[in-house]
């Protein structure tokens, strides 16, 4: 007879289902341990260079020993004044540095940390579905409870999140917002933000704005700040990150702005969990923000490119896809007669027999059925091959099922994408 386990985990892990794009890299990785060149379209990770300026002052910082010690966990006072002078050039923001910014391990962890302070048994968090999982297990782990509002044209949007309030009580404390939207790539305009301040106000909920895909934008669209909406710094939190703009994921470097309240409790959180971003790395990214507006220019005309390229491509395939206006995806619905797998299935399924991985839409939540969410991270050549790699398998798959009639004529060009 075997003895009791004496592991036993919090009643919170129950809560957080398998970490879907957790079993889509493994897969991954032992595709590539295998000896498989396996293309990733699944994981928003940049392949290409942090701006060369940047990596060159981090080189010389990192060989001063003062910069070995413990960081202060807020920020560098320098650096929380250029995101400061940062906010005030591209939005008109003015911001207090000290009081209105802190710097945080990238924009994950500060949404997590920010949830443990403003989060709590009992609490209501809105959140828009599907969604970036650290936006609902986030509030979750925190012991708040989430809804999830299905994401909607402006109007019918607006209207769920007041109906949710009118009818909850005690009415919900957070509502999430995130545009451009991480999966769908859905972007946003200053109306649909005056109108959530209003809400705000009324019915006196907290805002938090992930602005990760802030400078991520294409075909002359720009995304506006929730702080640019007169009364928003009064109810919220903005954030953003180094990760996208400068390809910097792997520096974990992010910050918050805004209500000096939310700031100030975010700030106490971090004072116990940790002791802020390796110093060598915040003054790079003093460089970045002050020197590398052309790269960042140009990195996101390169994704507009490679957008171009992926978007022609599915459509080749028999796809309909509608072209993101910002961000480093592509959310695409799946085609019949494929839908039938579901999203999980099908990732599996591609990455298998074609060498590509995707990120299956169930994994944003139940919202996110039946659609792929597909990076452009891959330069343009790996994209074709993709494609192709695609293509192939999809006939293989309508050979072996009863396809519609016209469907494996649709697959065939692939070859040709």
């Amino acid at each position: 007879m075997s003895e009791e386990s004496i592991i036993r985990f919090a009643q919170r892990m129950n809560q957080l289902p398998p970490y879907l794009f957790g079993m889509i890299n493994k897969m991954r990785m032992t595709k590539r341990a295998a000896g498989h060149d396996v293309i990733d379209l699944g994981m928003g990770n940049p392949t290409d260079p942090t701006p060369e300026v940047v990596t060159r002052k981090l080189c010389e910082v990192v060989q001063d020993p003062k910069s070995h010690r413990y960081p202060v966990a807020a920020g560098l006072k320098n650096l929380k004044r250029e995101i400061a002078f940062y906010y005030e050039r591209e939005y008109g923001v003015g911001l207090d540095s000290e009081s209105e910014v802190i710097c945080t391990i990238g924009s994950k962890e500060g949404i997590s940390h920010l949830c443990l302070a403003l989060i709590g048994p009992g609490d209501t968090v809105l959140v828009p579905a599907p969604a970036f999982p650290v936006h609902i297990y986030a509030a979750i782990i925190a012991g708040g409870n989430v809804i999830r509002i299905p994401l909607a044209p402006e109007e019918l949007f607006l209207s769920r999140i007041s109906t949710m309030c009118e009818s909850l009580y005690p009415t919900p404390k957070v509502l999430i917002l995130n545009y451009p939207h991480n999966p769908t790539s859905i972007v946003a305009n200053e109306d649909l933000y005056r109108e959530v301040v209003k809400l705000a106000r009324k019915y006196k909920f907290m805002v938090i704005h992930d602005f990760a895909y802030s400078k991520v934008t294409f075909d002359g669209y720009v995304a506006p700040s929730f702080l640019e909406v007169p009364g928003a710094r009064e109810v919220g939190v903005e954030f953003g990150s180094f990760s996208k703009s400068y390809n910097m994921a792997g520096w974990r470097m992010g910050y918050c702005v805004g209500n000096r309240e939310i700031i100030e409790g975010l700030a106490k959180i971090k004072g116990y969990y940790d002791y802020g971003i390796f110093s060598a790395i915040q003054i790079a990214g003093i460089v970045a923000l002050r020197d590398c507006a052309a790269e960042v220019e140009h990195q996101a005309q390169i994704y507009q490119q490679r957008r171009d390229v992926l978007c022609q491509g599915l459509e080749r395939l028999g796809w309909a896809v509608t072209k993101p206006k910002a961000g480093m995806f592509v959310w695409a619905k799946i085609p019949e007669p494929f839908a039938k797998m579901g999203s999980m299935e099908f990732a599996l399924k591609l990455m298998d027999e074609a060498n590509v991985a995707v990120a299956p839409g169930i994994g944003f939540g139940e919202e996110g059925e039946g659609y792929l969410r597909l990076a452009l991270v891959e330069n343009e050549h790996r994209i074709r091959q993709a494609l192709r790699q695609m293509g192939k398998a999809f006939r293989n798959w309508s050979s072996q099922s009863s396809a519609p009639a016209g469907t494996v004529e649709n697959l065939a060009t692939a070859a040709d994408v």
